[in-house]
């Protein structure tokens, strides 16, 4: 039992805090930066013309991301009209993974085949699910036990193995493209340099942190079917 609870303990620790870090990290470069010239969406337009990307820069309310199958750079409202470092960071990033794209890059566009290829399975999942209780009732045979198992597999294993492919792809637009790219354009000085290092690595230990979580959910549903 005091194993148990020490697991979960930790796994709490892993799964928590690194998301709890990244927000102090984040909030505490929020700030306007008095030697960054313009705002993360000015940045994001200079470093598509920079690099000739055939890209699209977009502000949204989604959350940054780059988005591999419209071919867009998309920014948040809060980072879009910002010049804070996080901002200017955060834009390296997302253009990391279009440079990612440009390259042809082969875990992300791996990555982003599966995502695709995953929105059919959990759609097929969830609905197999769903009748399975009335095929229980109306049909008896350990056919229907197979497929709740095989289903509730994809429904919980699809996600672990998205997160895991995702860690390369992040990690990949981070620190060797997004840190070289802030580093060799001189748009920070070396002081700024340490601290975008330290907001990219803040948000990297988020996908570390999902991808646990994943892993957890995973265990505990076999866990629960061994019972």
């Amino acid at each position: 039992m005091g194993f148990l609870i020490i697991g979960f303990v930790l796994l709490f620790a892993l799964t928590t805090l690194p998301s709890i870090w990244t927000k102090y990290i984040l909030n505490k470069h929020r700030k306007p930066h008095p030697d960054i010239p313009g705002t993360g969406l000015q940045f994001a337009d200079h470093l598509v013309n920079k690099f000739n990307l055939d890209v699209k820069v977009e502000e949204t309310d989604q959350g940054d991301h780059y988005d591999p199958i419209d071919k867009a750079v998309r920014i948040s409202t809060a980072n879009a009209h910002s010049n804070s470092l996080t901002a200017i960071t955060t834009v390296a990033h997302e253009v990391g993974h279009a440079l990612q794209h440009q390259e042809g890059y082969e875990p992300l566009m791996e990555r982003t085949a599966l995502v695709e290829r995953a929105a059919i399975m959990q759609k097929f999942a969830s609905g197999a699910l769903l009748v399975t209780p009335v095929l229980i009732a109306v049909v008896h045979t350990p056919l229907i036990g197979i497929i709740t198992f095989g289903a509730g597999f994809i429904a919980m294993g699809v996600p672990v193995i998205i997160h895991l492919s995702t860690l390369k792809v992040e990690f990949d637009a981070s620190f060797e493209r997004a840190l070289p790219l802030l580093k060799k354009g001189e748009y920070l000085n070396h002081s700024d340099q340490r601290k975008a290092k330290k907001i990219l690595f803040a948000c990297a230990m988020t996908y570390v942190a999902a991808s646990l979580s994943s892993l957890f959910n995973l265990w505990k549903w076999l866990k629960a079917i061994k019972r």
